[in-house]
């Protein structure tokens, strides 16, 4: 049961992150280039990655490089799902980015039909469809005015799951070939997602400078904030990875996180609001919270009648 523990300590690490990442987007950031934050998280998972090199080394002799090439591609590709998923941040609210991001089983399924020529079942054609009706339902009851701008997050959060499942598959497809330990493989993971960071504002240096700008306005009081949520993100990486190596079946402790990822972001929506306002910063009123409810239990629902 060691596994179920794990699952939940990630489901609310991710939850807790996302907020945190849309505080700093709206305090910090105030909406604007929020994605200037990868300047800090390249050099943290750089250093962290170094570190953890030096904890637990890795035998290059008797690892294939292209396998460590893969992990470290896998990482890269995480950092550029970063782009979108801080896009979408700045257009709406958690809550609704957390129904929206909620399509990654559906993907996943997709890419095993296009690569690897898996079928669908009756039931997984339905839990498409039950899953669908929770971004459809968000994105209907809204206001005319803010329509657009709820589409175009919906479009970005699609975007980064898209990437994110890209590299997730690269991830284990590389980690089951490799003999290295579940620690070595997210190294390399830490390790790409730094320099794929490093590179994306190299070509975009008006990031930096943003990111600067930010720091300097607030006496460096962000980084507090933001060093707190990369530890946080990193707590949700490991203990989600552990997570899977434990269960009984990867497809059980997956079902039971993307199940319980939305509940626990809809509750601690509420929660947060009332007792930090500032940090919690979603709509109370009955329509939103209605809304919310409805639209993760289509979610919830549509995930597990998919993964059965």
């Amino acid at each position: 049961m060691n596994w179920l523990i794990l699952v939940a300590i990630a489901v609310v690490a991710d939850a807790i992150r996302v907020f945190a990442d849309n505080y700093i987007t709206d305090v910090y950031f105030k909406g604007k280039e929020s994605v200037s934050q990868k300047h800090f998280y390249g050099w943290f998972f750089v250093v962290m990655a170094i570190v953890m090199l030096f904890i637990f080394p890795v035998n290059f002799e008797t690892t294939p490089l292209y396998l460590i090439g893969f992990l470290v591609l896998a990482g890269c590709l995480n950092s550029l799902a970063g782009i979108p998923y801080y896009r979408a941040m700045e257009m709406d609210d958690t809550t609704n980015i957390s129904i929206f991001v909620q399509l990654a089983p559906i993907v996943y399924l997709i890419f095993g039909w296009i690569a690897f020529h898996e079928s669908f079942s009756p039931h997984q054609l339905l839990g498409f469809a039950i899953i669908l009706c929770g971004p459809f339902l968000v994105i209907a009851t809204s206001r005319k005015n803010s329509r657009k701008i709820k589409i175009k997050a919906a479009i970005q959060a699609g975007l980064y799951v898209i990437i994110s499942v890209v590299a997730n598959m690269i991830f284990v497809k590389a980690s089951d070939t490799t003999e290295m330990s579940f620690i070595q493989d997210m190294t390399f993971v830490f390790l790409g997602k730094g320099i794929g960071n490093i590179i994306i504002c190299a070509f975009k240096p008006s990031w930096i400078l943003r990111f600067n700008n930010v720091v300097k306005k607030t006496k460096g009081k962000m980084l507090r904030p933001l060093i707190i949520n990369a530890v946080i993100g990193v707590t949700k990486d490991f203990t989600y990875r552990a997570a899977l190596t434990l269960a009984p079946a990867v497809a059980i402790a997956s079902v039971a996180t993307d199940s319980a990822s939305p509940i626990v972001v809809f509750f601690l929506g509420i929660l947060f609001t009332i007792i930090w306002p500032a940090f919690g910063r979603e709509k109370l009123d009955k329509k939103s919270v209605l809304v919310h409810l409805i639209a993760t239990v289509f979610v919830v629902a549509g995930i597990i009648i998919l993964q059965k």
